[in-house]
């Protein structure tokens, strides 16, 4: 037996239970942390409410990397305080397991009482320490990311999403930083007791009752912050609630435009869901090192600095997007995720998907129309979503989630982005207003609760009038999506579903789910309209009455989460009319004709060539979202063929021919008055163009360059080109270049320049990771494991990767450097990314053999998924290169030709 006051380590708990008992539940915790940045630690006393639902003589909760000490429980029923008997930490689950003499009646109330103590480390996980600058002396602040399974590394609790509680946080630190918390504080004042030296330079801040809410939630900070304050007045009350952004002095001038945009958008949610935000105050802190981008902590998101600052002084669309949209989709998770929370993580997809669909529907008409968030949706998300369902290691949306090591993977394209696709599915087949008046009846009949997909189903259901969870059941709860076949008959059409793989045709195994499909057949009626047939396909397959001597397109705007594969015939005829000025088919229709092609014709469906020549047929496209498509679809196709020196040549020359007439047209300048798509696609084609080693866009950039570090006014280059000039001059340069990206990625203006010298956020374009030289790329490997931060690795990773010239030695650089990278990634959400990216840019069925051979004797547990996607996605190449090398090449050679004459 251990002695009170140590915990011995042991597996009492039996592996495959990782879920707490149910006897006792937590009821309130009063959490006391002492913070001391000048020692890097953290100590505390945790004092919980419990309701005893069972009679035991066992307390069992989580605790991790914590030092526990002096444990005692005093039962209102025994009237008694008690010490354990027996203390053991479970491992495996993170559990402590104490054992008491006495046991606790059913139904009786008793409080625990637990002191802990820890060092702050930079895991990025759990209370942990971020790093900045000021006046050339490093400083470190403390701040929290509890989600999934963190808040017991921070204080010991019941730490699953069910077993919401109410919190009261007090925060002991130095004087002269601020404490920030959930609530807002109800007093500071100075803290004088004798365990702490100095004690006149401390402080005690008492922070106000939390609602009940889920553990990983809960979120604190201490440090040097600065604010910047505004508020908003509830169009549903009329009060008003102050806003808060806070970060270190270097970066908070950086912050008004993330504030306004949270300013903007609560009271659009509250009229939107017909809920009011519930808490008296929304913070935002940003964050110089942060593992999730942001974290809706209820009261008080975090975020790193790339998801909030924007240089007013240099401003860039791409920029501003992305802040919009982050800070759009934490503040929807105040209702979504925060006020009603998924029971357990397999519905992680009831937090994530629906702030996808909030914010496409009230973005898009309400501040940024401009923007045409609603269409860049089909590219951002939903066709990296079908991408990633289309193998077969994909997962369901509603995932198994046994444990931490599989809770931690599953925060990916489908729990987020495919699962918002779906809920967009959903809500242009119910209409729009239907389906929010159903999402506000779900939130209603949970507030401050937890829910599973019946009931979301059940208040859209109500709202509609239909049965939703029978249609969406299979969407959610089955892997993979539908490939629907078209063919033709005389005044009909036959669509028959299947599932879509992509490496073909789905083996009868594989291929047995129904799902019910908004079929969305646009066609055009005698008159010249264009009507919609919103038939749901609920059948393996159905004849159609329809003149098909008219335009006619399934997936109208492409809401749905499917694929279409037409005829050849039928596939000219429609990229001829969506190739008109004047088409009956949509922005939205044109981008999912381009992924749909593009996606069968490399699962074999058709030609590859076919789909290249669709893309020569588009050439004269004047909108960005289209190029954007059309851009990511040709560099994943020069991707598979980066070996083929034949191939990758004529692709790059192929590639350059689209783009260089759009620079030619748009030129390198900016001006207040272009409108956003004209900057967007003038920012695409130059960086295009410029991958593409086009002279002419590689010598401009490269000038302008030279004068920046002639002069060192970086006037001609603007915000949106600064991702493409940086790679293009470390490409193309030597090491005077290559230093003096260094040097701005060290000491950067603004957090995007900071990006931009290493990749853009969007994993595109790349700097440091550019290089071609040896002694350079060496460097930049040795970056990794010498300067970079934790939250920027993975980014590196990516993008050494995405080089073709550093590819295989990124793969190789990952096996020689495991060790080391699983020590200092396991403890947070990276690893699964650090090893995707490492090969699954490989190509070959040699690649994917030697990964296998490389990982046999490894611990995959905790990136066990994207390991099996990233195999996947090598074979994938390898069949592409297989099928199709022969047919790209030639049509290739022959549009080279025929461009010459």
């Amino acid at each position: 037996m251990a002695p009170p006051g140590s915990i011995s380590t042991s597996s009492n708990v039996p592996i495959n239970e990782h879920r707490l008992p149910l006897d006792v539940k937590p009821l309130h915790y009063d959490v006391t942390i002492r913070t001391d940045l000048e020692k890097l630690a953290f100590d505390g006393v945790v004092v919980i409410d419990l309701e005893i639902l069972k009679e035991t003589s066992s307390i069992v909760f989580h605790t991790s990397n914590l030092n526990i000490k002096d444990v005692t429980i005093h039962s209102d029923a025994l009237k008694i305080k008690q010490v354990p008997t027996s203390q053991s930490l479970d491992p495996v689950t993170e559990c402590a397991i104490l054992k008491f003499p006495t046991a606790f009646p059913m139904g009786s109330k008793a409080q625990l009482e637990v002191k802990f103590d820890a060092e702050l480390t930079g895991d990025l996980m759990g209370y942990y320490l971020s790093s900045w600058e000021k006046d050339g002396k490093k400083q470190y602040y403390a701040l929290t990311q509890f989600e999934p399974t963190a808040a017991r590394r921070a204080f010991p609790c019941w730490d699953e999403p069910l077993l919401k509680a109410t919190y009261s946080v007090t925060l002991i630190s130095r004087k002269d930083t601020v404490n920030l918390s959930n609530m807002p504080s109800l007093s500071e004042e100075p803290y004088t007791s004798g365990n702490c030296v100095d004690s006149e330079k401390w402080k005690i801040t008492k922070f106000d009752r939390t609602p009940p809410m889920s553990s990983y939630l809960v979120a604190f900070a201490n440090g040097h912050f600065d604010y910047l304050e505004s508020s908003y007045v509830s169009p549903l009350s009329g009060k008003t609630r102050p806003l808060r952004i806070y970060a270190t002095s270097d970066f908070i001038h950086q912050a008004e435009f993330a504030l306004d945009i949270k300013r903007k958008v609560l009271p659009l949610y509250e009229q939107m869901f017909d809920v009011e935000y519930p808490l008296p105050k929304l913070d935002t802190l940003i964050a110089s090192d942060f593992d999730a981008g942001a974290m809706e902590n209820w009261g008080l998101i975090i975020g790193c600095t790339t998801a909030f600052c924007l240089d007013p002084e240099k401003v860039g669309v791409a920029a501003q997007k992305q802040i919009a949209t982050t800070q759009s989709h934490e503040v929807a998770h105040m209702w979504f995720g925060d006020i009603t929370t998924m029971a357990w993580w397999d519905n992680l997809y009831l937090n994530e998907g629906t702030p996808f669909v909030s914010i496409l529907l009230f973005i898009s008409d309400e501040i940024f129309p401009e923007w045409k968030v609603y269409s860049e949706f089909i590219i951002d998300h939903l066709n990296g979503a079908l991408n990633m369902d289309a193998k077969l290691s994909s997962h369901p949306i509603e995932v198994d989630c046994p444990d931490a090591n599989q809770i931690n993977q599953i925060f990916d394209d489908l729990s987020y982005s495919k699962a918002g696709s779906v809920l967009r599915m959903l809500s242009a087949f119910v209409g729009e207003e239907t389906f929010l008046k159903g999402v506000s009846i779900y939130l209603k009949k949970h507030l401050y609760a937890n829910s599973v997909s019946k009931d979301l189903w059940d208040g859209i259901g109500e709202a509609s009038g239909l049965d939703i969870a029978i249609m969406m059941d299979n969407w959610v709860s089955k892997m993979g999506f539908p490939l629907l076949t078209v063919t033709e008959k005389a005044g009909a059409i036959h669509v028959r579903q299947d599932r879509f793989l992509e490496t073909g045709p789905a083996a009868d195994k594989d291929n047995k789910t129904i799902w019910q499909i908004p079929l969305n057949i646009a066609s055009v009626d005698s008159d010249g309209k264009l009507n919609v047939d919103r038939t749901l396909l609920k059948d393996k397959e159905i004849t159609i009455p329809l003149d098909t001597s008219k335009p006619f397109k399934l997936n109208c705007d492409t809401t749905g989460v499917y694929r279409v594969l037409y005829s050849p015939e039928r596939l000219a005829k429609i990229g001829a009319e969506a190739a008109k000025k004047d088409s009956v088919f949509s922005l939205d229709d044109r981008i999912g004709l381009v992924n749909d092609v593009f996606a069968l014709s490399n699962a074999g469906f058709g030609n590859v060539s076919v789909a290249l020549a669709l893309i020569q047929n588009l050439r004269h496209e004047e909108e960005f979202l289209p190029w954007q498509g059309i851009s990511d679809n040709l560099g994943d196709i020069a991707n598979i063929f980066w070996e083929n020196k034949q191939a990758w040549h004529l692709l790059k020359e192929f590639r350059s021919s689209l783009y260089a007439p759009i620079v030619d047209k748009l030129g390198y300048d900016y001006s207040k008055s272009d409108t956003a798509d004209t900057k967007q696609l003038r920012s695409l084609a130059i960086s295009r163009a410029a991958a593409s080693d086009e002279p002419a866009v590689v010598k401009e950039l490269s000038k302008r360059f030279a004068e920046y570090l002639k002069t060192g006014d970086d006037a001609g280059i603007s915000l949106d080109l600064e991702k493409a000039t940086y790679t293009t001059v470390v490409k193309h340069g030597g090491r005077a270049e290559y230093d003096a990206i260094k040097a701005i990625y060290k000491k950067p203006k603004t957090p995007t320049t900071h990006l931009s010298t290493m990749l853009n956020h969007f994993n595109r374009s790349a700097a440091l990771c550019a290089a071609t030289d040896p002694n350079l790329i060496d460097e930049t490997f040795n970056i990794i494991l010498t300067e970079a931060r934790d939250q920027d690795v993975y980014r590196f990773i990516g993008k050494l990767s995405g080089n073709t010239v550093t590819r295989r030695q990124m793969a190789q650089w990952f096996k020689a450097n495991y060790e080391e990278i699983y020590k200092r990634f396991s403890a947070n959400t990276q690893l699964s990314d650090l090893v995707s990216y490492s090969f699954k840019k490989l190509s070959s069925e040699a690649d994917a053999k030697d990964t296998e051979e490389f990982f046999k004797d490894k611990d995959v547990s905790k990136y066990n998924l994207s390991l099996s996607q990233a195999l996947d996605t090598i074979r994938a190449h390898a069949a592409v290169l297989e099928r199709s090398t022969d047919d790209v090449v030639q049509w290739l050679e022959e549009w080279s030709k025929e461009s010459k004459r």
